[in-house]
């Protein structure tokens, strides 16, 4: 079934990762499954968006292979999927709903509000640069060209590189050569699809075909049009080594650090407007211009507990979870190369007027470096641009779990003392 409401869904799903309503129309299957359960999709905000109906077999979610790709293509912006049951019996809990608490009279908004700079992308993609691609640079490692019998090459399936999905079968008649332009053709697509490079088709093809042809194998040069390497191409070790040196070399050859950021905007947090979450736990904090502090649901409980410490610190003035509502977020380049945007924890005001970002983590992550490496790059841009206009200083502070559990700091200042990991 689907939310009553499919307007207020659809700009929800817009507005927090980006893919608009026609991707909604394209992702969605048919309703008509009484099987079906409702994937809610929450982002690290807590702002939920229910998607779609999908089948769950071992704890996995299933749905059309648009819907699967989709899921597959949100996991990296901090998305988490719930199982919601659905029918008979099924016990659902009402939203919360987080605003500004603007009829608090024990509040003093003003003071609390706290300003953060919108600053220009940083790192972006230039695609004109894919005819630059040299795979002769490639450092990949190299495939022995395995013998397979002419039966063995007579049908040839080919995969998609990622979900493992047949593709297509190309049929081969032994008395004459083997067509391998539909085979580069089919790791060129594959690469701008998972990519999502709009275009450069033209550019891609030949290079794939160079890097095949003089690059892949051990025997290389290799011939095209022989059977037995077209069958080579088929396995998954094959296509892996295609696809891992082409991202990491298009990735190092299109994604641009323009050196600098500038203010574009800026983001108040009594701005902020209603939206509904998951119902968790909260905190109802004194400091924050918020009405609730909601927990995230896989945290433990130990976001709630360092707001709570937040809301009691003496030397703070105020501070707010970051919901992806407020519109905070900063691009930055993943370990794997790939583009993406992060979502910090938390905003702190202090009474020297500075402005901390925070990030919480209960355990380490592939991308914890990249993320940490850009936030103090953001916070030393922010602060540049800032100050150049009579701002406030922005600043960071990493905190894991285990060291805040094993030594709970008494204020504001002892964390920032006792925990100082990517500040250089």
């Amino acid at each position: 079934m689907y939310h009553s409401n499919q307007c207020l869904w659809k700009r929800e799903l817009a507005a927090g990762i980006s893919h608009g309503r026609q991707l909604a129309s394209t992702v969605l299957p048919s309703p008509s499954d009484n099987g079906a359960i409702l994937a809610r999709i929450f982002l690290k905000s807590g702002c939920p968006v229910l998607l779609s109906p999908a089948k769950w077999v071992s704890g996995a979610p299933m749905g059309t292979p648009a819907f699967m790709e989709f899921v597959e293509s949100i996991k990296t912006e901090g998305v988490e999927l719930e199982r919601v049951p659905m029918g008979k019996g099924a016990v659902r809990k009402d939203s919360l709903i987080v605003e500004v608490d603007s009829e608090n009279t024990d509040k003093d908004l003003d003071a609390l509000d706290i300003e953060l700079p919108k600053l220009s992308r940083r790192f972006n993609r230039e695609f004109k640069d894919l005819g630059n691609l040299d795979p002769s640079s490639f450092k990949n490692g190299k495939l022995p060209l395995k013998p397979f019998t002419p039966e063995q090459t007579r049908e040839i399936v080919f995969k998609t590189m990622l979900d493992d999905e047949i593709h297509h079968t190309i049929q081969l008649d032994t008395a004459g050569p083997a067509d391998y332009r539909s085979v580069i053709a089919f790791f060129a697509k594959q690469l701008l699809k998972e990519l999502r490079l709009v275009g450069g088709y033209d550019l891609l093809y030949p290079k794939v075909k160079e890097f095949i042809a003089g690059h892949l194998f051990e025997s290389s040069p290799v011939d095209l049009e022989n059977a037995v390497v077209l069958r080579n191409l088929s396995e998954s070790d094959a296509s892996k080594i295609v696809f891992d040196s082409f991202k990491s070399a298009i990735n190092a050859l299109t994604v641009q650090d323009k050196g600098s950021s500038r203010i574009e905007d800026r983001i108040r947090l009594r701005e902020t407007r209603p939206f509904r979450t998951e119902n968790r736990d909260y905190l109802q904090a004194k400091k924050s211009v918020f009405s609730k502090i909601v927990g995230e649901p896989n945290a433990g409980g130990f976001e709630l507990k360092f707001a709570r410490f937040l809301d009691e610190a003496p030397d703070i003035v105020s501070f707010a979870k970051n919901y992806l509502a407020v519109g905070f977020k900063i691009d930055y380049v993943r370990a794997n190369g790939d583009l993406s945007n992060y979502v910090p924890d938390f905003i702190v005001k202090t009474p020297d007027g500075t402005v901390w970002i925070i990030e919480t983590k209960g355990r380490e992550e592939l991308d914890l470096p990249q993320k940490m490496n850009r936030l103090r790059q953001w916070s030393a841009d922010a602060t540049e641009a800032s100050q150049a206009e009579g701002g406030p200083r922005y600043r960071f502070v990493y905190v894991d779990q285990g060291g805040y559990e094993r030594n709970p700091p008494t204020c504001f200042a002892a964390l920032v003392a006792g925990f100082g990991e990517y500040q250089k």
